[in-house]
């Protein structure tokens, strides 16, 4: 039997208690990782797409604090009134506020909401086209009337341009040489590749987006015309995770989300 003298043995307790706290602090931060992914949720987000580089980010931020998961579908308005028929497998909607008052008339919504942001109407162009003078009411009537095209969608964006083209006495000037796509995305590709004197119209959050990509952003609306679409973030009522749902609203609008949207062109 080997023996060990007293520095011997002191050096193999000191190892043996090395040895302990590793094997300790490996288990323990196994059960970290077992426990966060125990308790990691995945929350389903339908959302209006004007405001998707804001809530991209704000996003990314509430994943980064919470370690929870989002899964965000971006819609337009009149998309989202049909993918909330029946029972949605959705946990939080972000929309326009009339639209998130059909869903709460109709028993969908948590009675929570919060206010995301709103956004406004851009022009813009191909960065080879002519710019044309929007700077008052009657210079955009005028570059309406000398441009070969007029491009815009049929969602929120759209509509508040038909009602305005009446009012302008432009409906039927336009409607002679008008595009529309369902979305604004699609508005401003058919703007990237087109030609002659083309003007798109689209929400400034998309517009902003696209920057770089082929066109240009001539400005915002005249003041005296310009529309904002304002959106609102609501828990459903049937959410699988009420309480994760209703945190994912705050958040959003609080004072980590809503700086991004801010960022990202929603205003408040």
């Amino acid at each position: 039997m080997t023996c060990l003298n007293a520095t011997s043995r002191l050096s193999m307790f000191k190892r043996c208690q090395v040895l302990v706290r590793s094997v300790s602090c490996g288990l323990l931060f196994g059960g970290w990782l077992v426990a966060g992914a125990a308790h990691a949720a995945e929350l389903q987000v339908l959302s209006a797409g004007a405001i998707e580089p804001g809530l991209t980010a704000a996003a990314s931020a509430f994943e980064r604090e919470t370690g929870h998961v989002l899964r965000i579908t971006f819609n337009t308005a009149p998309e989202l009134r049909k993918r909330m028929q029946g029972q949605p497998a959705f946990d939080v909607v972000i929309a326009p506020p009339a639209v998130i008052a059909d869903f709460a008339v109709a028993g969908q919504l948590a009675a929570a909401r919060a206010n995301v942001g709103r956004v406004g109407m851009g022009v813009t162009v191909r960065n080879s086209a002519p710019v044309p003078d929007i700077s008052s009411a009657e210079a955009l009537k005028l570059s309406l009337l000398d441009a070969q095209s007029v491009v815009f969608n049929r969602a929120s964006t759209g509509l508040y341009l038909e009602g305005l083209l009446r009012r302008m006495d432009l409906e039927v000037q336009v409607q002679a040489k008008a595009t529309r796509y369902p979305d604004g995305a699609s508005v401003l590709e058919h703007v990237i590749h087109g030609q002659g004197r083309e003007i798109g119209f689209a929400a400034m959050t998309e517009i902003l987006l696209y920057q770089g990509k082929g066109l240009q952003l001539v400005g915002p609306m005249p003041a005296e015309l310009q529309n904002y679409t304002a959106y609102t973030a609501a828990p459903l009522a049937r959410s699988s995770q009420p309480v994760l749902a209703q945190q994912l609203v705050g958040f959003l609008a609080g004072p980590v989300g809503k700086p991004l949207f801010v960022a990202a062109g929603v205003t408040d």
